[in-house]
């Protein structure tokens, strides 16, 4: 069971680590820990999505929560739902960008608020180990089907500000932006959409709905090119993250979209706080400053993101996972409005979405590499003896900050390997010192090897 609780979520494959009968021990015990009196509850398309909602449902019903189940839907819908219905909490029934076998749960308290890694899940994790099983029982008492899209629809394309026409193709990647973008696409005539794999399907027939992965993206960057569209917009599976091809075909690098949006935001609203996480470009905080607006450096991590956006009352955040918060949905991520965002700054420009990058691309960087090593502990305590003369924190993992050049590196809360980031003037100053680094940890760590990302 410890395998399944994760860092943000609950995660593991079906049936194998995560099946209806811990499906219905987590619900009656995500009621009890909230004391919720009632509960909303969504799921993606994965094939063993229906039955593990079901299963929640009966935990949940079966300790006196009421529940609304309003069916499949996206992450960021189930969000708008828990703060549109004043819900005491929510779940998600998703793996997100993971393969079809694997499923999980996405769990909220009021106002979308996650249950982090923290001590909300190792509390629930303590009742689930604690607790007798759950048996089945039939669906009925409180319980009721709604539909929450119209009002969620409506409330993204209220931030719709169409200026010059834009051709779009989308790839929902058989996840659960099928549904909404083309809800979106047929109230804005001034942009002409292509869609593909647009139909939920859990089997993934196409690809898996990752679009960090670039080998996801590659028909989606031929496609916009073939077209001569103006942009294309990857989803993940469950429409929490997103990635943009420009008109050229090529990827734009998640942070340089961060700073995009973060320049537009500011022209709206100037002085407000953005928050960027700290594997991100230099170029976004020097971003957010030029444009007037409080840039505010953070931990990985949406539960963290989300903390720290409330308390600093932040605009906006980006993440490099492709991760995007809005204090407009209740400072929650959601890439259906980041896929607006985007077509509303680049249709009030005249500029391809290229040349609007161009000037980001300042830095050359390594991208996150994942490292296996035998002792995490001991490579981050060698690093930072080795590098003492440069700036140095510890806000997540290790930060080693020199004039020039930079790197981050950190424990995984989701798999069992370090991840670095290292960003410099130009590319051959990061090959450089990308292999000092990679000699100052192989000489820590002797069984040091680079890891599949």
């Amino acid at each position: 069971m410890g395998t399944i609780f994760k860092a943000y979520d609950i995660r593991g494959a079906y049936p194998d680590e995560l099946d209806e009968d811990m499906g219905r021990r987590i619900g009656a015990c995500f009621v009890r820990l909230l004391h919720a009196e009632a509960i909303v509850v969504g799921r993606d398309m994965r094939l063993s999505s229906p039955s593990l909602t079901e299963a929640f449902i009966e935990g949940a019903l079966s300790a006196g929560a009421s529940v609304t189940d309003i069916g499949m839907v996206s992450t960021p819908l189930l969000y708008h739902a828990i703060i549109d219905g004043g819900f005491d909490g929510g779940a998600m029934v998703t793996a997100s960008h993971l393969p079809g076998r694997m499923n999980g749960f996405k769990l909220c308290r009021e106002n979308a608020i996650p249950l982090g890694g923290d001590t909300a899940l190792p509390a629930l994790e303590r009742l689930v180990r604690e607790s007798p099983p759950v048996p089945p029982r039939p669906i009925t008492g409180p319980y009721r089907r709604d539909s929450a899209m119209e009002r969620y629809i409506e409330m993204l394309h209220s931030f719709v500000r169409p200026g010059r026409p834009l051709k779009v193709v989308v790839d929902a990647g058989n996840g659960m932006a099928g549904p909404e973008v083309p809800r979106i696409a047929a109230r804005v005539p001034e942009w002409t959409f292509t869609f593909r794999d647009i139909e939920p399907d859990g089997r993934f027939p196409d690809h898996i709905a990752n679009p960090l992965i670039p080998s996801t993206t590659l028909e989606l960057q031929a496609e916009v090119v073939r077209e001569q569209a103006d942009i294309g917009v990857a989803f993940d599976g469950d429409a929490d993250r997103c990635g943009f091809i420009d008109e050229e075909g090529n990827r734009v690098p998640e942070d340089l979209v961060t700073a995009l949006i973060a320049e537009a935001f500011l022209q709206r609203q100037p002085g407000g706080t953005i928050l960027y996480d700290l594997r991100s470009s230099r170029i976004v905080p020097e971003t957010i400053g030029k444009h007037g607006g409080k840039a505010v450096r953070c931990r990985v991590g949406h539960a963290f993101i989300k903390a720290q956006m409330r308390r600093e009352e932040a605009l906006f955040a980006g993440e490099l996972s492709g991760h995007y918060y809005y204090r407009d949905t209740g400072y929650t991520d959601n890439a259906v409005m980041t896929m607006i965002r985007m077509l509303d700054l680049l249709s009030a420009e005249q500029e391809p979405l290229s040349r609007l990058v161009a000037p980001l691309k300042k830095y050359a960087s390594t991208g996150e590499i994942n490292i296996r090593v035998t002792d995490k502990d001991a490579v981050l305590a060698g690093l930072e003896e080795r590098y003492g003369d440069a700036g140095i924190d510890h806000l997540d993992g290790l930060t080693v900050d020199y004039p020039s050049w930079w790197f981050n590196i950190r424990p995984s809360h989701t798999e069992p390997v370090l991840r670095l980031n290292l960003e410099a003037e130009d590319a051959g100053a990061v090959a450089a010192k990308r292999e000092e680094v990679f000699a100052r940890i192989t000489a820590i760590d002797p069984g040091m090897r680079r890891a599949a990302s």
